[in-house]
């Protein structure tokens, strides 16, 4: 009676460290490092190793005594790497999994506070227009004119018989066409404009001949008022001991006086 041969496939064993070596180092607490500095998620539970500053993993952490994975300090595929004394260091896990989330989430919320979610657009250059564009209102049909002869005779395209054109002679030329057919209309514009300013100077002038007329008789009186005061004072002075020359200067300055309030009074 032949027999059923049973094939036995060995199944993948859990890899994980069998090493009882131990760090020289002291324990490390979970509660001395930096909320961001370790991970307590039961998925991926690791910490940065204060050795080298790389993420490690936490062997056995439901252990009493969970310990470092062995680790090296150069990055993977280095020749005689070099093992980090951190590795099988033993670690005091003493935070709870939920306080460490609230940490985080507090630290977010305070990052988040901290920056501002308004969007700073870049401002739009605006183009800056031609020269030609700059110049064309204050040219007059005689300047543009002049302009495109001076640009023909510099310009190796545009031919001498205006058949053949560049960029800036075409629109040279446009220009050209557009002030000798607008010229008229312009000097018309022109005539209009200096009547109105003609008109406007002799109306402030008017305004201030009729703001003058108003003023001017109490101008007027103010004005022989100041100059006979000036006269009775001078004449006060003239009945005083004076020298000869002290009283021929003030004999002049009555006489001056005098003719003045007479023009004034007249």
């Amino acid at each position: 009676m032949p027999t059923s041969t049973i094939e036995r496939t060995a199944q993948k064993r859990v890899r994980r460290t069998r090493s009882r070596a131990v760090s020289h180092l002291p324990a490390l607490a979970v509660s001395t490092l930096q909320p961001h500095e370790y991970d307590l998620d039961p998925a991926c539970i690791s910490l940065v190793c204060p050795s080298c500053r790389t993420w490690v993993p936490i062997n056995k952490p439901e252990t009493p005594r969970p310990k470092l994975v062995p680790h090296h300090t150069e990055p993977a595929g280095t020749e005689d790497p070099v093992r980090c004394p951190g590795s099988h260091r033993l670690v005091v896990i003493d935070v709870k999994v939920e306080r460490w989330r609230r940490r985080l989430e507090e630290g977010v919320a305070e990052t988040d506070g901290r920056r501002s979610n308004r969007v700073t657009r870049k401002p739009k250059v605006a183009v800056a227009p031609a020269v030609m564009h700059i110049l064309s209102p204050l040219l007059d049909a005689k300047a543009a004119l002049r302009m495109y002869e001076a640009h023909r005779k510099g310009c190796a395209v545009c031919a001498p018989s205006g058949r053949t054109r560049c960029a800036d002679g075409g629109k040279l030329a446009h220009l050209v066409a557009h002030k000798q057919r607008t010229e008229p209309a312009r000097r018309a514009a022109l005539t209009v404009m200096e009547k109105l300013d003609e008109r406007h100077e002799q109306g402030l002038w008017l305004l201030r001949e009729l703001q003058w007329a108003s003023t001017a008789d109490r101008v007027r009186r103010a004005d022989i008022q100041r100059a006979h005061d000036a006269l009775e004072a001078t004449l006060r002075q003239y009945n005083q001991d004076l020298d000869p020359v002290e009283r021929a200067d003030l004999m002049s300055a009555i006489t001056v006086l005098a003719n003045k309030v007479d023009r004034l009074s007249r």
